[in-house]
């Protein structure tokens, strides 16, 4: 696999780049993932390079070209660089570095928790106090989560609540990143007699029987900082809600590029400085090539090379590979994956993928296997104001690399994503993420 790096397809690869080990020494600039120091030219090909040039020649009719970077890498064989090291305004490819972090961070299988407690005693289907909500910076929780967490409490006895509902910590609810619009919105899905249409059709897209809850809260809701004094009333813990696997989280923020999901995970990590310093060390870039902001990409300050990019791409893959997952469980796959962000792209069989965005950026990155080169990552990070033009010249670049590299007829299992990850969609909203706590009083 030439992702992988060894002393054998070292010397494939020196031999292809028509360079002696003996001719190697400590000073030279070089790149090879997880190492920033190690770069290999490829053996020259006439064809791949005039098939660059044209489409950076294209670009450069309405763009200035020191705007445009370009870097592709086939383990350490450097394919293609146009302004490579340099950083670049790289709008949601920035998600990629939050995924980096994330992965760096915790394991994969990692479920951010939110508490349940009551304040007072439960008689006859009564809550006689306060709801608190303990959020601990889940960026999925939605719809069916607030459906299934108030089944949940039916069946402890809870039917009403004659206090409020607090809401503590890091809690977001459908991506909102305001807490007092998250508590609100928690409690309308509490119960199905509020329900607006939003919430109906995403209680049809769960199982079969499933309860429509009834849970009233008399006293509104309420933010509530835990470190402003002493509790008068010790709360009593009814239940902890799971979220999805850091796997599947991730998926869904890549797949549909989602900022706030990426904003609510940069900031569990430390903030966007933390996210940086992680990306980089992970994926053995210097510092200065991931400039970033916030960990969504919004804004042009967030600045990346096209070779850190790369890099990012490699070092996930490395995480990855010992856990039997692959790039693929973590971003969109070309002919697998229709919505969000590779909806309306025409991009070659099995190419993983992220994209980017802002109103004069495109930007695009990932993994394509080809017959003659195996994985060849790719960033490509444009400037200009016709988008939807630039995100066209991407594709067909792809296409005409993939003409003259050769399609892979088996995609290599190494990129395609694992059949445990494919159904993620079906977990929202499972009722078996709620872990009653409190023994039911009736």
């Amino acid at each position: 696999m030439l992702e992988l790096f060894s002393s054998g397809l070292m010397s494939v690869w020196l031999d292809m780049a028509g360079i002696q080990r003996s001719e190697l020494n400590s000073t030279q600039e070089m790149v090879w993932p997880g190492n920033a120091g190690f770069v290999l030219a490829a053996a020259p090909e006439p064809q791949t390079a005039s098939i660059v040039e044209q489409y950076l020649q294209e670009l450069g009719k309405k763009n200035p070209i020191a705007e445009q970077a370009i870097w592709m890498q086939s383990g350490p064989v450097v394919l293609a660089n146009n302004q490579g090291t340099t950083p670049l305004p790289a709008a949601s490819l920035t998600k990629i570095a939050t995924s980096l972090a994330a992965l760096s961070t915790w394991d994969h299988s990692h479920q951010f928790e939110t508490l349940i407690s009551a304040t007072g005693p439960i008689n006859n289907g009564v809550l006689q106090g306060d709801l608190i909500v303990i959020g601990n910076g889940d960026p999925l929780f939605v719809w069916e989560d607030g459906i299934a967490l108030a089944n949940s409490l039916n069946r402890l006895g809870i039917k009403k609540v004659t206090g409020k509902l607090v809401i503590r910590g890091r809690f977001s609810m459908n991506e909102n990143l305001n807490p007092m619009t998250s508590g609100q919105l928690l409690m309308k899905s509490f119960n199905s007699r509020t329900w607006t249409r939003p919430i109906i059709f995403r209680y049809s897209l769960m199982p079969k029987g499933t309860p429509k809850p009834q849970l009233q809260i008399l006293g509104g809701v309420k933010l509530e900082n835990p470190q402003t004094g002493p509790q008068q009333t010790k709360p009593n813990l009814l239940l902890r809600h799971r979220s999805l696997t850091l796997t599947q989280l991730l998926k869904e923020m890549n797949i549909f590029s989602s900022n706030n999901m990426s904003e609510i995970i940069a900031e569990s990590l430390g903030g966007a400085q933390v996210v940086r310093r992680l990306a980089a060390n992970a994926a053995g870039v210097p510092l200065g090539e991931i400039q970033l902001i916030n960990g969504s990409g919004l804004g042009v300050e967030n600045r990346i090379s096209a070779r850190a990019v790369c890099a990012m791409l490699m070092a996930l893959q490395r995480k990855l590979q010992p856990l039997g997952l692959t790039i693929g469980d973590f971003f969109p796959v070309s002919g697998r994956d229709r919505n969000g962000t590779m909806s309306r792209r025409h991009l070659p069989q099995a190419t993983v993928i992220k994209t980017g965005t802002l109103r004069n950026v495109s930007a695009l990155a990932g993994v394509m296997p080809t017959r003659d080169r195996g994985l060849v990552w790719f960033a490509i990070i444009n400037r200009g104001n016709d988008v939807m033009g630039l995100r066209a010249k991407q594709d067909s670049l792809l296409q005409n690399l993939i003409q003259q590299w050769g399609i892979s007829l088996t995609p290599p299992s190494v990129v395609l994503p694992t059949p445990a990850s494919i159904n993620y969609m079906k977990q929202i909203g499972a009722s078996d993420r709620n872990q009653i706590i409190l023994k039911s009083r009736r």
